[in-house]
């Protein structure tokens, strides 16, 4: 696909219909609408569409919009974001309305508030499936590269399903600081295509031991996908979980920082501890924080039994429940 000129080729177009397939958003027997210039023979030529049977129309003149009637289409794909108001009123309630997120924020997508996000994915461009679940509708803007996901609730989850699997057992210490583990991290920005360029602000924040600060500050220089955007550091001290010993900041004081010094539309990765993180999901500051690499110490760290009275499949469970709060988490192991 080529979003500069709108239009895509038929390797391309029936890729994406084939993933589309697979997740069920278009289905043999559909009647479809692909509204987009200089698509006539890609669309003929289509093995996907003619192997299943599916009416579809190619219109790229929409001078002619009035020749379609109101709810006549159960899916409809088009690349240019300015058709929505159209093709929202020729699909039925139900059905799939497909486009790409733009990368230029003067061209903001337009999502009609009668839509549900049901489908992200990062081809040469974004594209997002929206299942329309009503007749009524009122844009709401977005883009690909404004605060990351801010689609709805739903279209952060989906997106997110594109993270790595969560390990069901701790790994050993050599493992946890190999190579091959961390390139299993699948990096928000990655997942979305998000050049960053566009936030006011980029931050890193390490919440954890002063002994911890200079290798975080190190990892992220040379891992994360910055996009060679500027970042700020910020490093807030933190006690172990259990350790009252040490004069340090709680989580509660983390959460107070955030709400001071971080707002929704800047872009903030974090590292920080399993405390932090609870603390953050009960005070609601949890929504500041965009990517999460999340520490949680347990009985069985490194491969041996320690003292923390946090069991692993406890730390599973909080993982489990960021990603449903919207955040993208990782496991990070020291």
């Amino acid at each position: 696909m080529t979003p500069a000129s709108a239009s895509f080729d038929l390797e391309s177009f029936d890729l994406l219909l084939q993933d589309l397939a697979k997740e069920g958003l278009i289905k043999k027997g559909d009647k479809a609408l692909i509204v987009c210039s200089g698509v006539g023979a890609v669309v003929d030529s289509s093995r996907f569409l003619n192997d299943n049977d599916i009416d579809f129309v190619s219109e790229s003149d929409l001078e002619q919009e009035s020749l379609f009637p109101n709810a006549t289409f159960d899916f409809a794909l088009t690349l240019r974001i300015e058709d929505a108001r159209f093709v929202d009123r020729v699909v039925k309630v139900g059905g799939i309305l497909v486009t790409q997120l733009s990368s230029d924020p003067s061209n903001a997508f337009q999502k009609l508030s009668n839509y549900r996000a049901v489908y992200l994915r990062r081809y040469d461009s974004t594209i997002v499936a929206l299942r329309k679940t009503s007749l009524v509708s009122q844009l709401v803007i977005s883009s690909a590269k404004r605060r990351p996901l801010q689609l709805a609730l739903d279209a952060k989850k989906t997106a997110l399903l594109g993270l790595e699997d969560v390990l069901l057992e701790p790994p050993r210490k050599a493992l946890a600081k190999s190579r091959m583990y961390l390139k299993r991290f699948k990096y928000l920005p990655n997942l979305l295509g998000d050049s960053l360029e566009d936030y006011s602000r980029r931050v890193f924040i390490h919440a954890g031991l002063q002994e911890e600060k200079k290798g975080a500050m190190q990892w992220f220089n040379e891992n994360y996908p910055t996009r060679n955007q500027d970042f700020e550091f910020h490093s807030i001290n933190t006690s172990p979980e259990g350790d009252s010993k040490r004069v340090a900041a709680s989580p509660a004081d983390v959460s107070n920082w955030l709400m001071k010094n971080v707002r929704e539309d800047e872009f903030v990765v974090m590292k920080a501890d399993a405390e932090v993180a609870e603390e953050m999901m009960k005070r609601k500051t949890i929504g500041l924080v965009d990517e999460l690499f999340l520490e949680c110490n347990n009985q069985w760290k490194n491969g041996e039994r320690k003292r923390s009275k946090r069991a692993y499949w406890e730390c599973v469970a909080l993982y489990g429940r960021l990603r449903d709060e919207g955040v993208a988490v990782h496991q990070w192991w020291d």
